[in-house]
């Protein structure tokens, strides 16, 4: 799918970028060209000391910002495929800063594809998440406005080979600012602060999260939100996966914050496939294609009038232990519950 393809990763030092390249290089030995486009010299510093220059020749280092389009454009050029990765993410910082959220989040993401259609790039895959389903915070709302512009990007492609698509997920284990690393290290303490006892939450490994982009790749006629068939948590579970002799001290939901997430609204369900292993929520418009052509394309069937993809109402559960396992495989093998 990627061999003899360039490949653009804007954020491509976050934790999704540094997976995304790995799995990249394991499974695509013949990939032309990886370009890191980021803004943070010293993150791209400690990743060129991973992949030096002498064993790994087809990996570029871009220092940039998505609200930069000359720059992106400059990036863009002779790529086949960009996967958008670049984001604010923290929803009390983006509450705080709002502007600046949006500069990125929405800004960033037309700058994304005004650079991909003048570049003859033919494949766009955005990164989104579960916040932006129904959002109720900032961060939420600009990446639902990010998946719009994506999504929408088909309809005004021309005659180019191009296809934009989105990728929806929730809470990756492990990644920076996550539950999990916060749990680990807040167990010191000997108390761990629970939001609200029934809170729960989506939960995806990285690797499933780069899996999911690469179906995507291969998979997208342009303008679905793919969303993956994931367990859940409770956030209780979590915590006592981690630090079973901590004491739970409840501190309240945080502005901005839900109890539980949903990827797919029961408005959404209107317009979503099942295609097996994952959801598409398909575009409410489109010159492109017809409902029709996306089931038969995806080998998909509609799901049921009614049905939402809510963390407090799935049907596949984590448990303390499956909790533990995972975060030996995910995040450190060497940990143990305190």
């Amino acid at each position: 799918m990627l061999n003899n393809k360039s490949v653009l990763i804007t954020g491509g030092t976050g934790s999704f970028g540094k997976k995304f390249i790995e799995t990249i290089l394991n499974r695509y030995s013949d990939v032309s060209r990886i370009v890191i486009y980021s803004r943070d010299e010293l993150k791209q510093f400690e990743l060129r000391q991973k992949y030096p220059k002498s064993e790994y020749p087809h990996l570029r280092f871009f220092i940039g910002d998505v609200r930069d389009v000359e720059r992106l454009k400059r990036a863009c050029e002779g790529i086949d495929v960009i996967i958008h990765a670049a984001a604010i993410k923290q929803v009390d910082t983006a509450e705080y800063n709002p502007e600046e959220c949006i500069k990125t989040n929405v800004g960033g993401a037309q700058n994304v594809i005004n650079a991909a259609l003048a570049s003859g790039v033919k494949d766009v895959v955005a990164l989104s998440t579960d916040k932006a389903c129904a959002p109720i915070n900032l961060y939420g709302a600009t990446k639902l406005t990010s998946d719009k512009l994506f999504t929408a990007a088909n309809n005004i492609k021309g005659t180019r080979d191009i296809r934009f698509s989105v990728v929806r997920y929730g809470n990756v284990m492990g990644s920076r600012g996550s539950v999990i690393p916060f749990f680990i290290e807040k167990r010191k303490t000997g108390i761990i602060p629970i939001t609200h006892p029934e809170m729960t939450r989506f939960n995806i490994s990285l690797q499933d999260g780069v899996n999911l982009v690469m179906f995507a790749i291969d998979h997208h006629l342009g303008g679905e939100i793919f969303v993956p068939k994931i367990p859940s948590y409770k956030i209780t579970d979590v915590a006592m996966a981690i630090a079973p002799n901590a004491k739970q001290e409840i501190v309240g939901i945080r502005p901005g914050e839900k109890l539980h997430e949903e990827m797919i609204t029961e408005t959404d369900a209107l317009n979503t496939i099942d295609l097996g292993i994952y959801y598409a929520i398909l575009p409410s418009v489109s010159y492109s294609h017809k409902t029709d052509n996306y089931i038969q394309h995806h080998k998909a069937v509609r799901v049921k009038q009614g049905f939402r993809y809510s963390s407090g109402t799935n049907t596949q559960w984590e448990t303390v232990e499956s909790l533990r396992k995972k975060i030996i495989e995910c995040v450190d093998p060497d940990f143990k519950p305190q």
